[in-house]
């Protein structure tokens, strides 16, 4: 078990990783927009690529921040029904909805996304809007997605299991309020974490 709780923890760490990347991002897509704003109110001028770039960006910050989400426990739960229950009821139903719908759903859609992605690489595959992009890229957004999303799942997997085993902690009863995770993101230490820890 220990070496499987190894491996979430470095699952962990990649989802952490590109959930710091998501938000820079974001920021990246805001600046593109206002600068394509700008420019065609200021000097009625746009362009295709620009326009193009900031949702192949705000693509990739769904797709591929969905595994942090599952880390940081922040999708979207019934939580009327799941603060009802036991720990290790929570844990259980967790870890069947992992096993039933997660893992074969990211599966298939990696399995379904993964020719699309392949024949536009194959092809040159561009956008049919002049002056637009390639289409590749926002293709391999999709089944990276997924594939990051399946390696968290198969992460918090292992996770639910030590708990139920009594070889880890409840990951489940550690949320995070939104403050807390914009802090971790940017790296800096939550001021109501660091006064507990003193």
């Amino acid at each position: 078990m220990s070496a499987l709780l190894a491996l979430s923890g470095l699952i962990d760490r990649l989802n952490t990783l590109v959930g710091r990347l998501a938000m820079w991002l974001i920021l990246i897509t805001t600046l593109i927009s206002a600068g394509n704003a700008i420019v065609r109110k200021a000097f009625n001028s746009s362009s295709n690529a620009l326009l193009e770039i900031q949702w192949y960006l705000f693509a990739g910050v769904f797709m591929l921040a969905a595994g942090y989400v599952l880390l940081k426990n922040a999708h979207v739960r019934i939580d009327f029904v799941a603060s009802r229950l036991s720990a290790r009821a929570r844990n259980w139903i967790d870890a069947v909805g992992i096993v039933a719908v997660l893992v074969p759903f990211c599966l298939i859609c990696i399995y379904l996304s993964w020719p699309l992605f392949v024949n536009a690489w194959e092809t040159g595959e561009m956008s049919s809007n002049a002056g637009g992009l390639i289409r590749w890229p926002v293709y391999l957004m999709v089944p990276a997605g997924f594939g990051l999303l399946l390696l968290q799942a198969l992460s918090e997997l292992v996770k639910r299991i030590a708990f139920l085993r009594g070889a880890g902690p409840d990951t489940l009863a550690h949320e995070q309020s939104e403050e807390q995770v914009a802090h971790e993101l940017a790296g800096e230490p939550d001021a109501r974490a660091a006064s507990q820890e003193r």
